[in-house]
């Protein structure tokens, strides 16, 4: 059906899947202990994981906007003329163009380097003070693919839940009372899930700002582990 609930769930099942197309690759560099595909390739590896990242997350927003739009207009009794498929689409390619301006100093960055051993590796190379630049790239990362994000769905849950236990009929008072309810628990449960899923890759960003942890099999595991979340 092409309705606009249906596209934005689309994307975000096209972001999602992103994370599976690199994962093959990924595992193969960590079997082989180092990178043999090339400098293009890493770049596109690079980017489709930061894609990945960011733009989830923004759908998952759209779509919590989108969500807080149709409830407020049901307790205002209005239509929403401007709420169609067309118009999904359109805010679906704007997404796109977002998440590609925002990936784009990933994409400059991602290059093949060789370190000390003379093994090749894919990463991000940034220029001298690495470590600053490196710590700014975290930050970003932090600010713009969680903490907005996130302070966005909050907000606008809280909103939502707030209008709606504020809004008074004169009839169907029980049956009302119980679509409250069963909102508030869907409200919560797609917060945890998104929280669940998105928390521990972040809060590994932060260790990763504050400690220097070495890159030990059981780190990069769990690494694996928190980004397939």
């Amino acid at each position: 059906m092409k309705t606009v609930t249906n596209m934005f769930i689309l994307n975000l099942a096209i972001a999602d899947d992103l994370f599976t197309l690199v994962l093959p690759i990924n595992i193969a560099e960590h079997l082989l202990r180092y990178w043999p595909f090339g400098e293009i390739l890493c770049k596109v590896i690079l980017s489709i994981d930061h894609y990945n990242i960011f733009s989830s997350i923004y759908f998952l927003t759209v779509m919590s906007i989108d969500r807080y739009l149709v409830v407020l207009a049901t307790v205002r009794s209005k239509r929403m003329p401007h709420r169609t498929y067309r118009a999904a689409r359109i805010v679906s390619l704007c997404i796109w163009i977002l998440v590609t301006i925002i990936v784009l100093p990933f994409i400059i960055f991602a290059n093949v380097y060789t370190d000390d051993l003379e093994i090749k590796s894919c990463g991000l190379s940034f220029p001298k003070p690495e470590r600053f630049w490196f710590k700014a790239s975290r930050i970003y990362t932090l600010i713009l693919g969680f903490a907005i994000p996130v302070s966005t769905i909050c907000i606008l849950y809280t909103m939502m839940l707030y209008k709606l236990r504020n809004m008074h009929l004169n009839s169907n008072a029980r049956a009302l009372d119980k679509a409250k309810k069963k909102v508030t628990i869907m409200v919560f449960i797609v917060l945890a899930v998104f929280l669940f899923c998105w928390t521990p890759f972040h809060l590994a960003t932060i260790v990763a700002l504050t400690t220097d942890l070495p890159q030990t099999s059981m780190v990069i595991g769990i690494s694996y582990f928190i980004t397939s979340l």
